[in-house]
């Protein structure tokens, strides 16, 4: 006995994610982007998700919440690097 399955229409493509450090605009200028979600900013700075909002809680990195999306600027994750950069070399 044979089973038989429907063809069934693929679900919508994912769009491609987008390595924020390599975006050109037409000229090949880099385009730096302004913010960035919960899962790129793990990705970028080697953090855990988890410590990740432990330090968004203790207010550390700074947030945006648009509707549902929550994103980080760039410049608090720079900013949190930079302190404890600082923090380390000085201890």
């Amino acid at each position: 006995m044979h089973r038989l399955t429907r063809n069934r229409a693929p679900g919508p493509a994912k769009a491609p994610e987008i390595d924020a450090a390599n975006r050109l605009d037409p000229a090949g200028q880099e385009i730096r982007p302004l913010s960035v979600r919960i899962s790129a900013a793990v990705k970028m700075t080697g953090i855990g998700r988890s410590k990740l909002y432990e330090l968004i809680q203790e207010g550390a990195i700074d947030i945006v919440k648009i509707g549902s999306s929550t994103l980080i600027p760039i410049e608090s994750l720079e900013r949190l690097l930079e302190c404890v950069a600082t923090t380390t070399m000085a201890g």
